[in-house]
Order: C-alpha cells, then sequence, then structure tokens
C-alpha cells in the first residue's frame, strides 16, 4: 500500500476524502448496490458532504496513482455507542466493480486502522455474510467473528451481517470480570471469548427469575413536558442500567429528535414510572431498543411488551434488536421469553465508570427465517452455525411440537423428545405446484408435513399414487436407504414442512437411542401402510384409509 503524496506508477494511494471525491464515491455505490444500499446518505452529495466533515467519521478513499481515478471508498463510524464508550464501526467498504481484484478492501482496511488506533478501545465490523471476501478482510486484519445479526438489512433482499470485533490500545484490560448469564446464551458467549483470546469466565445463572408480567399501567409518548420528570428518574436508576444504546436521555430533546428516536412511557395514576427508548429504521424495517428508565420492576416488561407490539402494529419491522448487560441474567431471561434470542457477544463493549462491560446482543426476527444466502468461511463458520441454528430451531419448534400430536412418524414422543427432534430441523415452505421430490432423484431429506398438500404420482407420468395432508411424512426412504425416489411429490397448495437430512436423523438416533427406537418402529409402520395403499391403487382395489 502506497500512502505518500508522490506515489510510484500503476499504484493505489488511500487518503481521506475530499469534496471533489463526492461524486465518485457516490457512483462507486450505485455501481456495486443499485438503488438497494441500506445507507440513503451515499447516493446523496450533500449527505456525503456532511459525513466528510463530521468529527465523529473518518472518510478514505483508494485512488489510482496515474488515472487519478476514485477507484474504492470506505469509513469509520466513530461513535456508534455512547459517547464515552470509544466504540467505532468500520464500514460502508465499496470498490468498484472494474476495479475489484486488485486488493483494494485490504489496503482499504488498512488505511482505516492507522488512523484510528489511537482513537479507540473497540472496533467493530459487520461485513454482509453472503460476501466471504469481506469476511476474510475483517478475519485477516485481526477482527474476531462475536455474532451475526440475523437479516438485519434490507437490499434487494433481507440479508445477515456478520460482527467482528478488533481491540486497541488496554481496553480488555478494562474489563470486568465473571459475567452472570442465562444458559440460552453461555455457548455464544464462550465461544466469542475463546475467538477474543480471552479465558472463559462466564457464570451461568440457572435460576434468574424474569420480570414480572403486569398490565396495570397507561402508554404515553415522551414530549418536551415529560421530558425533565423522566430525566430524573434516569439519574436515580443510572447505577443500575441493563440496556445499553447509542443514545441516552440526557442528550437531550434536540439530538434524540434527530435521532430519530422515540421513547414509550408507562404512567401509573398519571406518575411517570418508567420508559423504553428506542430507534426505529424506516429503511431496513429495524428497531434497536437503547435504553430502559424504570422507578420498579413493575413495568419493565410492560414497557417491553409495548415496544414490540408497536414493532408489528405500526412500524411494520422486521428485526428488533437490544444490547443488554452481561450482568444482568434477569434482564436477560425476560428478553429470551419475549422470543429475543443471542445473536452477538461484544466484550467490553460498553465504558461504565472505570471498568468496561460486556454487552449480549439479543435480536428477534418478525419475518419467516431465510438463511439460503449465508456464506461463511472457515474462521467464521462455527459462529454462524451456533447463531443460525437457535434462530431455525426457535422458528420451527413451535410447529414441530404442536405437530407431534397428529403426526403418526412422531406418535408417543414426549414433549422433550419432540423437541429434541425439532432442533435439527429446519423449515421450508413450497408453492402451488413446485417439485418436492422427484423420481429418480437421490434421496437424502426427509419432510415433516406441517401444513398444505401434496400430490404423489408415478415417475415419469401424472398417474396419482397418492395425497399427503399435514401430519404425513414424505421421504422416508431417505432415512433408510438414501436410494432414488420412485415417485414424485408435488405441492398442491402452500407447504411448509420441517426438513431433516440423513446424516441428522443418524446422528441423532446415535445421541437418542430413546428417540430412535420410537421414530424406527412408527417409520416401518407408516411404509407398512404406504405400501398397502400404493398396492390398492395399482390394482384398482381401495381399502381402508386410501388416498
Amino acid at each position: 500500500m502506497t500512502t505518500s503524496d508522490a506515489p510510484t506508477p500503476g499504484s493505489v494511494t488511500i487518503r481521506q476524502a475530499e469534496d471533489r471525491d463526492l461524486p465518485a464515491i457516490r457512483e462507486i455505490f450505485l455501481a456495486c448496490y443499485g438503488t438497494h444500499y441500506a445507507y440513503p446518505a451515499y447516493y446523496d452529495v450533500e449527505q456525503l458532504k456532511k459525513l466528510l466533515y463530521s468529527d465523529d467519521n473518518l472518510l478514505l478513499v483508494a485512488e489510482d496513482a496515474d488515472s487519478g481515478r476514485v477507484l474504492g471508498t470506505a469509513s469509520v463510524l466513530l461513535q456508534i455507542g455512547a459517547y464515552a464508550d470509544l466504540v467505532g464501526e468500520f464500514g460502508r467498504l465499496a470498490v468498484h466493480p472494474d476495479s475489484q481484484g486488485r486488493g483494494l478492501g485490504r489496503q482499504l482496511m488498512e488505511g482505516r486502522l492507522e488512523r484510528v488506533r489511537e482513537r479507540l478501545h473497540v472496533g467493530l465490523v459487520e461485513p454482509r455474510v453472503n460476501h466471504p471476501y469481506s469476511q476474510k478482510i475483517a478475519v485477516h486484519h485481526g477482527f474476531a467473528p462475536i455474532g451475526l445479526l440475523p437479516m438485519n438489512q434490507q437490499f434487494a433482499r433481507r440479508e445477515s451481517s456478520l460482527v467482528c470485533a478488533r481491540y486497541f490500545c488496554d481496553s480488555l484490560q478494562l474489563r470486568r470480570n465473571h459475567p452472570h448469564v442465562i444458559p440460552e446464551l453461555f455457548p455464544l458467549g464462550d465461544m466469542v471469548l475463546a475467538n477474543c483470546g480471552l479465558s472463559p469466565d462466564l457464570v451461568v445463572d440457572s435460576h434468574a427469575a424474569p420480570y414480572p408480567h403486569e398490565e396495570e399501567f397507561e402508554l404515553d409518548e415522551l414530549t418536551a413536558e415529560g421530558y425533565a420528570a423522566l430525566l430524573r428518574l434516569e439519574r436515580g436508576r443510572v447505577s443500575k442500567r441493563e440496556i445499553f444504546g447509542p443514545m441516552r436521555l440526557h442528550y437531550g430533546m434536540f439530538k434524540l429528535r434527530a435521532r430519530h428516536s422515540t421513547y414509550l412511557l408507562a404512567r401509573s395514576q398519571g406518575q411517570i414510572v418508567g420508559a423504553v427508548g428506542c430507534l426505529v429504521d424506516d429503511l431496513d424495517r429495524a428497531v434497536r431498543i437503547f435504553e430502559l428508565i424504570s422507578l420498579s420492576d413493575r413495568p419493565i416488561r410492560f414497557l417491553l411488551c409495548q415496544v414490540l407490539r408497536r414493532c408489528r402494529e405500526q412500524w411494520k419491522a422486521r428485526y428488533v434488536e437490544v444490547d443488554v448487560s452481561a450482568y444482568s441474567p434477569r434482564m436477560q431471561r425476560t428478553l429470551l421469553e419475549l422470543g429475543f434470542l443471542p445473536s452477538a457477544y461484544i466484550p467490553g463493549m460498553v465504558f461504565h465508570r472505570v471498568e468496561r462491560l460486556d454487552v449480549a446482543r439479543m435480536s428477534q426476527l418478525l419475518v419467516p427465517t431465510d438463511f439460503s444466502n449465508v456464506e461463511p468461511i472457515e474462521e467464521t463458520r462455527a459462529l454462524v452455525e451456533l447463531v443460525v441454528g437457535s434462530f431455525t430451531y426457535a422458528a420451527v419448534l413451535p410447529e414441530v411440537v404442536q405437530a407431534a400430536g397428529r403426526m403418526p412418524l412422531l406418535a408417543e414422543l414426549t414433549e422433550e423428545q419432540a423437541r429434541c427432534l425439532a432442533s435439527i430441523c429446519h423449515l421450508e415452505t413450497f408453492q402451488p405446484g413446485e417439485t418436492i421430490v422427484e423420481h429418480g432423484q437421490c434421496g437424502r431429506l426427509v419432510y415433516l408435513v406441517l401444513r398444505g398438500s401434496i400430490a404423489i404420482t408415478a415417475g415419469g407420468s401424472d398417474r396419482p399414487l397418492a395425497r399427503l395432508e399435514a401430519g404425513s411424512c414424505l421421504g422416508e426412504r431417505a432415512l433408510l436407504q438414501r436410494r432414488p425416489h420412485s415417485a414424485t411429490a408435488r405441492a398442491l397448495d402452500e407447504v411448509a414442512a420441517a426438513v431433516m437430512s440423513h446424516e441428522q436423523w443418524m446422528d441423532l438416533v446415535r445421541r437418542r437411542p430413546d428417540i430412535g427406537v420410537i421414530l424406527y418402529r412408527n417409520l416401518a409402520s407408516g411404509l407398512s401402510d404406504k405400501l398397502r395403499q400404493t398396492d390398492d391403487l395399482l390394482t384398482g382395489e381401495s381399502s381402508p384409509g386410501a388416498a
């Protein structure tokens, strides 16, 4: 990388952006993303100018030495935490498509690190997880994988972001040790500490009780008239902060409104007894809860429930996230019960008094899960699979458990056993007329039909053999022999199915032989019934239960 004022021929100079570069930066984002980039300021030269002259933003460009053409750009947002947190985000890296393959992404990353290493304690980067190259740049430059934000951004379709962290100066020496976490958070937190080179010191709290569910409060929105009363309430509770974010009530009404933040108030007998602050991103359809203030424990769960209600009904949000203290298992448990799942663990994220606190980011999806475009690299695979698995499991679990009572394959499974089976499944949907399995295709998957109807036809023809309804099983032979399918299955209407592979099935049976005995017995009985029905159709006879 060349950064001098007199570059050698054919080299690239990494320098801070100037006014004359702004149109070129805009063109780079248009060339890379069309009109679907999540941050519209990068399409507006006047908005880019504000970023250029902001003390909270570093904007760099990669310039070709021969032509003077701007080939790429990258930035660092220096204040993504509260103003004393010293946390920055390495983001908005884009290289023009006709200049890719020249190592510009690596050079822009090195240029940013060189300029901010003394200004930050924690650097975060959120590469798009469907772009392995951007993940490789982050890992190569010392950013450790710490989380996956599922479907948190809206491009042409919803995409997930990896989260990686790098630490500067003596930041980790200021970290408070022995966070107390709920069991559901422990696997992610423990993996992240190892990724960051930290000793595993998490303390599991299995007995933390959630905050109570109470409804006898009036809901209101913050106005200037209620600001002073709420501020006095916040000052009395500041030592027990459980939720963190980039804003604070004491930043003032002007700054809060400028950042499109909203505070919902809980009142009891006309008096303010609590408030929750959140940022609403209309472009990404995302909401971030950044502050919670309460006079007592009573209104906490009420306020969180009201945010989720507005996310669904008013803001039409697709994704909600909150950064919760890793030392507050009670709040972690409450969020888990409200549908939030751990998606990232950030050691030393928040500067509180004289030490840095770990933060657990918990997220909730308000749309069906879709991780088909996730492409982790080797260094990020374990963490990505952990987070994806938990969100996939959460999506399919209620339907599989509910279906267990009417699904012959799952007959006689206990609820605990059904949950264990659901943990290895993922949910797939098929539109009317869509082929699910095809005659002659190698069988590798089995489908537990949760909703919809499926037509089974003879290979190479439309001759009907059977009709499968919700509660049926498709592809059982894949579990036993992995032989080619002997028939074709097509969706008659919209079909939802819990899907597992032969390998997942065998691993479950090895780990849980008690489940395997029940499933194999039910499988044999179901195959026997299907063979009898097929024979009846082929011979023209009828039998009870024939499709």
